[in-house]
């Protein structure tokens, strides 16, 4: 899962060369969680060692020596960065580290004398938009926003999918839409699971030539059709101790081909609390970048419409079912939609939350 929309930024890089710019980026780093400062040698020289540095602030910021090539370090390892400097320094020293618009983390340049937060790359998905709003609120600089979208205070595709943590497929087809929206054109939608029949005005239900495509399903789509895929699924899964995260990968990728559906709508793993410390199912999550929830045996003894019980599981767990019941009961207003598949090891089972309810 290599594209992926961020619902915010965790870790944020504040740079100064400045006095006046480790200033400003002392207020940024004390106010926005998990950042770390940034500052030039040269400008610690300045400062007069860390005495300065330490009366100031609470954490040593961390030196370089090279703008460039300490930038080239670090750069994806943070989710946002500010830079406290000209938009010119800044675009000559990120423009060889930058991929796609999916991938690039925020940039915000904040002028010396902080007049001026410009959000200057990721706006919509990376949150730079966002981001340079905080920072102007925290400097009083005025926040600077160029997209055409925002601008003229209109729905922007990318934003609606990062509001609803939707994975974007194909995001070289955002362009197309947003200026659709911009323009105040159709937009025609394939929508089956409801998700989107309210957050796009003048949208058109079109099943057969859509815009957009709205599915957890793994389906052929049209040429120049922007795939959106919701986390409306939730896998349930129980396991022998000790189960290899190999083993339970591979029949989970089996059972989602064999159904067509997309492992990029998988909003959650689920299993009983008894296997909370399965070290294949915590691997699992975290290759996947979903939530593993654990669930009491009570809470899924309280499941009723078990397809698939098992006297095996009831007298080894207490449960009539693990993967069917946490499915179900992991999300909001789910529906079993895959009963118990078993090979080897693994037991699996999906349920699809529905996601227009919630």
């Amino acid at each position: 899962m290599n594209t992926e929309i961020k619902n915010n930024i965790k870790k944020t890089a504040v740079w100064a060369i400045t006095e006046s710019g480790f200033q400003h980026g002392l207020s940024l780093a004390k106010n926005i969680d998990n950042s770390i400062l940034f500052i030039s040698e040269s400008l610690l020289k300045k400062l007069k060692g860390l005495k300065k540095l330490n009366n100031s602030f609470s954490k040593n910021p961390v030196r370089f020596v090279k703008l460039s090539e300490k930038l080239e370090e670090v750069f994806k390892d943070f989710d946002a960065h500010i830079f406290i400097f000209s938009t010119g320094i800044a675009v000559r020293i990120i423009a060889p580290l930058l991929k796609s618009k999916t991938e690039d983390p925020a940039i915000v340049v904040l002028d010396d004398n902080a007049c001026h937060a410009v959000s200057l790359l990721s706006g919509h998905i990376g949150g730079a938009n966002e981001l340079a709003k905080k920072v102007g609120v925290i400097t009083k600089a005025r926040p600077v926003i160029t997209t055409a979208t925002d601008v003229h205070n209109k729905p922007a595709i990318d934003i609606i999918a990062l509001q609803n943590n939707m994975y974007i497929a194909n995001p070289e087809m955002i362009k197309k839409i947003n200026m659709a929206l911009l323009e105040n054109r159709s937009v025609k939608i394939h929508d089956p699971l409801n998700i989107l029949f309210n957050k796009i005005p003048n949208h058109i239900n079109d099943k057969h030539n859509p815009d957009i495509i709205c599915t957890d399903m793994e389906i052929d789509v049209p040429r120049g059709t922007l795939v959106l895929n919701p986390p409306s699924l939730i896998v349930g899964i129980g396991c022998n101790r000790g189960t290899r995260s190999d083993e339970i990968e591979k029949f989970l990728l089996l059972v989602l081909k064999q159904n067509k559906l997309s492992i990029k709508s998988i909003w959650a793993f689920a299993s009983i609390d008894a296997k909370q410390d399965e070290i294949g199912f915590l691997e699992l999550s975290k290759k996947y970048k979903a939530q593993f929830i654990f669930i009491d045996k009570q809470k899924l003894s309280s499941v009723t419409n078990i397809k698939t019980p098992s006297q095996t599981v009831q007298k080894h767990m207490g449960v009539k079912n693990v993967c069917e019941a946490a499915a179900i009961i992991a999300g909001k207003n789910t529906k079993l939609i895959v009963q118990k598949q078993i090979k080897g090891n693994v037991t699996i089972a999906i349920a699809r939350q529905n996601l227009c309810c919630i």
